[in-house]
C-alpha cells in the first residue's frame, strides 16, 4: 500500500500544475520588469518571422529556434543569479560582481552564437 502511495505522490497533478504556474509568473515577471527580456523577446520573435518570410527550410528554422531559445535560457540564468547575488549580498563584493559578470558572460555568448546562426541563415537567402 505504501508503494502505491509514493507513486501517486510523486506524479500528482496538483504539484505540476503548482509548478507550471510558479514559472509562468517567473517569465511574466521577466518580461514587466527586465528591459534586456522584451528586447530579446521581440528580436527573437523578428527573427522567426523574416524566417518564415524567407522560407528557411525546417532545419534552418530549428536552428534559429534553438539559437533564440538559448539566448532566453542565458537571459534567464542571468537574471536569476543577479537577483540571488543581490539577495546574499547586501554591500559591494568583489566575488559578487565577477559571478554576475561570468553569468553575464553567458548571455554574450549566447548572442553571439545566435548571431553568426542568423547570419550564416540570413545573409545568403537576403543578397541572393
Amino acid at each position: 500500500m505504501l508503494k502505491n502511495r509514493a507513486w501517486k505522490d510523486i506524479f500528482r497533478l496538483h504539484g505540476f500544475r503548482a509548478s507550471f504556474r510558479f514559472a509562468l509568473r517567473g517569465i511574466i515577471y521577466l518580461f514587466l520588469y527586465h528591459r534586456n527580456m522584451r528586447i530579446i523577446f521581440l528580436l527573437g520573435a523578428a527573427a522567426m518571422l523574416l524566417g518564415f518570410y524567407l522560407n528557411l527550410k525546417g532545419i534552418e528554422l530549428i536552428a534559429l529556434s534553438i539559437a533564440i531559445t538559448l539566448v532566453f535560457m542565458a537571459e534567464i540564468f542571468n537574471t536569476a543569479v543577479e537577483l540571488m547575488m543581490d539577495t546574499i549580498a547586501q554591500k559591494y563584493n568583489t566575488k559578487v560582481r565577477l559571478v554576475k559578470d561570468i553569468a553575464a558572460g553567458i548571455v554574450l555568448i549566447a548572442c553571439l552564437n545566435a548571431s553568426v546562426i542568423g547570419y550564416g541563415l540570413f545573409v545568403r537567402k537576403i543578397f541572393s
